[in-house]
């Protein structure tokens, strides 16, 4: 019998009326992986950020290794070893600092460091840090200079050099590629067999099935279900976490209609193999492959923000050059971008003011904003994509990630547009979420062209009339969502496939 290593019983937390968490009774073993299963809103948010001192319980207790553990900050929960890498990638690193700094930093701000700091001694101990994690970084690197997933990959490292013996991971890999993937999983199996307690936040089915000893599900503030029984049933832990079965998704697919967008030998960087491919209105096009295969870079040509080696698009049989975002605005080509923290929320906004932050002018009159046109748009959107929110008024921090991400996405269907691009829109959200994310993109698809980019496969699946795979920033397959050959998909981004396999439709 494993020993428990977190006992968590009657944890309740309202803020105003709103009851968060509803009696969480909940153990968290040592040497084992927990899968926290959730919708958005059903408080996961709220019950790590009460475990790791963020906010206080209003009731109930909490044990670790059978001591009261109250913590009142984040620092304390630390320096009891409750580390936790959330989801927002800022909060687990300093981008102004090099990695050697994110890397030391805890042990930096400990009572008793010295105010003179050995910079050759901190680089020294952060290597070896990087090197546990197979890390190959120069540490004296800024974190600012890093990609995504690399600087993800240094919050997950910096929270493994803390020797924790609870680690929270929340969405861990939604910004990593494959191989990544792996090299966390290979890291997390050798601390659960070292006797950490770990509870891991996902919603992604490959990375529950690599890694999971057990799966809870949660709804509305409660425990739902606890799944541990081997083998583990996941689509009883999904029913559990919805409150009811989840359907099939059954596509209609659409036919395509007039051509609108062209790429015609596209080289997204000197040397790469030139993209051609024509965009119709009334589809969804899904851009699948892994993380660096290219995806991100189209979608930022396509939206201005940088520009192809060689080659030239056209849109409405007229040649597209967009010099920057806001001339592909007014050419009608909007783009939701993948890091929804540093990309699109606006922290100090309300609901209301992330909505219709690029297209003011269009609730202007004379220089005049028209509070009322922004309050009908935010409204509609709200209902239209199942905000969960008390008013529009509300400050987008205040909602969960997945709310957040339903914010970003109609942000860019509250106006029409020619081609809506949307660079990973499922990002951290539950399956419910993503269908119902997913279904509004495909009700709106009429007059425009709808390009995704996704890297989960059961992702493309439900949204796609067509699918594009790409690696080494090229086009490595392409295919109808109809009668597909998953193992052809999978094999084309894995880049396993041979040329003479390519499915051309």
């Amino acid at each position: 019998m494993p020993s428990s290593a977190v006992k968590i019983v009657g944890l309740t937390k309202a803020f105003a009326a709103n009851r968060v968490l509803r009696g969480i009774d909940l153990v968290l073993n040592s040497g084992e992986i927990t899968v926290l299963m959730g919708a958005n809103g059903a408080g996961k948010s709220t019950l790590v950020k009460v475990i790791c001192g963020v906010h206080a319980p209003d009731a109930g207790s909490i044990e670790l290794y059978g001591k009261p553990f109250n913590p009142t900050t984040p620092s304390a929960a630390i320096r009891a070893g409750v580390v936790t890498v959330h989801q927002s990638i800022n909060d687990g690193v300093v981008p102004d600092l090099d990695i050697a700094s994110n890397l030391m930093l805890d042990r930096l701000a400990e009572p008793g460091s010295s105010f003179f700091i050995n910079k050759r001694k901190i680089r020294a101990e952060a290597r070896k840090i990087a090197a546990d994690m197979a890390l190959n970084f120069d540490v004296t690197q800024l974190v600012s200079e890093l990609t995504l997933a690399e600087r993800q990959l240094v919050a997950i490292a910096r929270a493994m050099a803390r020797q924790p013996k609870l680690l929270i991971l929340d969405e861990p890999t939604s910004s990593l590629s494959a191989i990544e993937a792996e090299r966390l999983f290979e890291l997390l199996d050798r601390l659960r067999e070292s006797g950490v307690a770990i509870l891991y936040i996902s919603h992604r089915m490959s990375d529950i099935r690599r890694i999971a000893d057990r799966i809870v599900a949660m709804r509305d503030g409660e425990i739902t279900g606890v799944f541990e029984d081997k083998p583990l049933n996941y689509e009883s832990a999904v029913d559990a976490m919805l409150g009811h079965a989840m359907s099939d998704v059954d596509l209609d697919f659409k036919s395509p209609g007039t051509p609108m967008l062209k790429l015609d030998k596209i080289c997204l960087r000197r040397g790469s193999e030139p993209i051609s491919l024509d965009f119709y209105s009334d589809e969804v096009v899904a851009i699948t492959g892994l993380v660096g295969s290219g995806k991100s870079e189209l979608a930022d040509v396509l939206f201005g923000l940088s520009k192809p080696a060689s080659g030239k698009m056209t849109l409405l049989d007229k040649e597209y050059r967009p010099g920057s975002s806001e001339s592909a605005i007014k050419a009608g080509v909007f783009l939701c971008p993948k890091d929804r923290a540093s990309n699109a929320v606006i922290q100090g906004f309300d609901i209301t003011g992330n909505i219709t932050l690029p297209f003011l002018s269009r609730y202007s009159s004379l220089s005049f904003l028209s509070s009322a046109k922004e309050r009908d748009i935010a409204l509609g959107t709200i209902e239209k994509l199942g905000i969960v929110c008390q008013s529009e008024k509300d400050g987008i921090g205040t909602l969960s990630g997945g709310n957040q991400q339903k914010v970003m996405v109609g942000r860019w269907l509250s106006q029409e547009s020619e081609v809506l691009v949307l660079d990973e829109p499922f990002q951290g959200v539950d399956i419910k979420a993503r269908r119902d994310i997913g279904q509004k993109i495909r009700d709106t698809t009429k007059g425009r062209v709808t390009i995704v980019m996704a890297s989960e496969m059961d992702e493309v699946l439900e949204i796609a009339d067509r699918i594009i795979v790409m690696g080494e920033h090229t086009i490595k397959g392409r295919h109808q969502n109809s009668n597909i050959d998953i193992n052809l998909v999978l094999a084309q981004v894995a880049g396993l496939a041979a040329a003479d396999e390519l499915l051309v439709n």
